[in-house]
């Protein structure tokens, strides 16, 4: 849209304060009038046709998020899976691969030394990943480096922004570049559905050469959309004081069976003891959350990786164009 490319083309020049400042006045304009579909979007619960469940009969699954945006957000990084080992938790870190900081191949191999997951961020970081579809088969093959490079079969563009029929031309086992319901995205369409889905490859669409190690299939990829709100959302815009609202969606998620996968971003997060700076939140907020689940729900949810959980769609669903199809044609 013409708004999200004055906005992209000014974002380098405005101060990060200034710009979470005019982002939280539309954001709490907006919230009264959405307040009907988020954070819950009646009707996302409809379970997809010829579903059949989570592994060993688990009543939902898991999946933990993380974007590193900037150089702050990557110092904390061993901080965050420190916490998360010690709580029993693991998940993925998506790393922008040209962006403003150089992702060091240390820190990814110790990620999955210790059964975490890496992914692909976008390429720039920028908003420019989907203004041409020239431009993004230039920077698509980018990214097909990296993606081979890091050994990742994820993908999730910056800012939610999304145009999923082209991400064909990635060479992934899924994309997370979606949610449910997230109507203060700059892309505001969400899909409306608690539970991953299959997009399929259009007819006639090229395949690309590279190949998923998680799904092998020309035919398509799995996307995980997030289905708990972001922690930027929750903490930074509306200036939410507890993790109320995370903990109401996700009993609702578990009541229905489906994916709770939360995106959170350690550039926001104000670590244990350190001052906090007034564009981020204390990490004891999210560890609260995860100390809720371990408790709440000990032995009941599937605690996934996205590798993970793509890899059980790709096997669950063997012919997946007989599956409930999203309706792709407002955000896709």
């Amino acid at each position: 849209m013409l708004r999200n490319r004055i906005y992209f083309g000014l974002k380098p020049f405005v101060p990060l304060k200034l710009r979470i400042a005019i982002r939280r006045g539309f954001a709490l304009r907006l919230r009264e009038r959405v307040r009907d579909i988020w954070p819950i979007m009646p009707g996302s619960e409809r379970v997809p046709d010829g579903w059949p469940g989570w592994p060993d009969g688990k009543k939902f699954a898991l999946v933990l998020t993380h974007d590193v945006e900037r150089q702050a957000g990557l110092d904390k990084c061993r901080a965050l899976l420190r916490l998360e080992q010690e709580l029993g938790f693991r998940s993925s870190f998506n790393f922008v691969p040209e962006g403003s900081y150089k992702v060091p191949a240390q820190l990814r191999e110790e990620l999955v030394r210790n059964g975490f997951e890496v992914g692909v961020h976008d390429l720039k970081h920028d908003g420019r990943l989907y203004r041409s579809r020239r431009e993004f088969r230039q920077r698509a093959a980018r990214i097909n480096h990296y993606l081979a490079e890091w050994g990742a079969v994820g993908f999730r563009s910056a800012f939610m922004l999304r145009k999923l029929d082209w991400l064909h031309e990635l060479g992934i086992g899924y994309d997370a570049s979606t949610f449910d319901t997230d109507p203060f995205e700059p892309q505001p369409e969400g899909c409306q559905t608690i539970f991953p889905f299959w997009v399929p490859r259009p007819t006639g669409g090229s395949i690309n050469h590279q190949r998923s190690t998680v799904n092998s299939s020309s035919r398509g990829y799995i996307e995980l959309p997030y289905t708990l709100p972001q922690d930027f959302t929750l903490f930074l815009l509306l200036c939410e004081k507890t993790t109320d609202i995370w903990r109401r969606k996700l009993d609702w998620i578990a009541e229905h069976g489906g994916m709770a996968l939360i995106d959170t971003h350690p550039d926001y997060m104000a670590l244990d003891g350190s001052s906090q700076k007034t564009e981020e939140y204390p990490i004891e907020l999210y560890k609260e959350l995860l100390d809720y689940i371990r408790l709440r729900y000990s032995g009941e949810y599937w605690p996934a990786l996205p590798r993970q959980v793509a890899a059980h769609c790709s096997r669950v669903w063997p012919n997946p164009r007989t599956t409930r199809r999203i309706r792709l044609s407002s955000f896709a």
